[in-house]
């Protein structure tokens, strides 16, 4: 979706490095999981340098599905990202179809969006910053979800996006103008 937008797209498996020096980098897209067994708190000493450094001259992040549980042992990965998967707390019910309400917040990315209908896990019960702006929900066990999320961090654009388990979730045209959208932003 990146390179269709019209950007250069490089990707890295070697995670730690590119996010520890992402200099000449507009926007990170950071669609991880979390290692076994959980990396020692300073060996993600560089990825904090890396990301306040690109967050800090204006570069944008986009954190994608299971990222929010990805980089558990370094703590500011939550005010970055906007919040975290709790173990223990948060959940996801079954892969299933299920609607995204768009909410009103003010943000350029909801411009002319409208909800949708996705083919997804619907991470339910994860802890919010009190600076993000919820930009979607679904609803799950009578309650009201946050599912995509965008906030300003260290004077740089974060938008975090917990659909995309995997290529089915773009087959919904809803999702995937999201996603061009918060690219566009960020």
């Amino acid at each position: 979706i990146v390179a269709a937008s019209g950007y250069s797209v490089s990707i890295s498996e070697e995670v730690e490095s590119a996010l520890a020096d992402l200099s000449g980098v507009d926007l990170a897209v950071v669609n991880i999981g979390c290692p076994r067994p959980d990396r020692p708190p300073e060996a993600l000493e560089p990825v904090t340098v890396g990301l306040t450094a690109h967050l800090t001259s204006g570069g944008g992040l986009l954190g994608v599905q299971v990222s929010s549980t990805s980089l558990t042992t370094m703590p500011t990965w939550p005010a970055v990202l906007g919040g975290p998967w709790v173990r223990g707390t948060s959940m996801h019910p079954p892969q299933d179809i299920v609607d995204v309400y768009l909410t009103r917040a003010p943000y350029p990315i909801l411009t002319d969006l409208t909800d949708f209908e996705v083919l997804d896990e619907r991470y339910s019960y994860l802890e919010l910053e009190p600076d993000v702006a919820v930009l979607g929900e679904h609803v799950y066990d009578g309650r009201r979800h946050p599912i995509l999320w965008a906030h300003h961090h260290l004077g740089g654009r974060v938008v975090y996006d917990a659909l995309g388990h995997d290529l089915r979730s773009y087959d919904s045209a809803g999702h995937v103008r999201f996603v061009q959208r918060s690219v566009a932003w960020l």
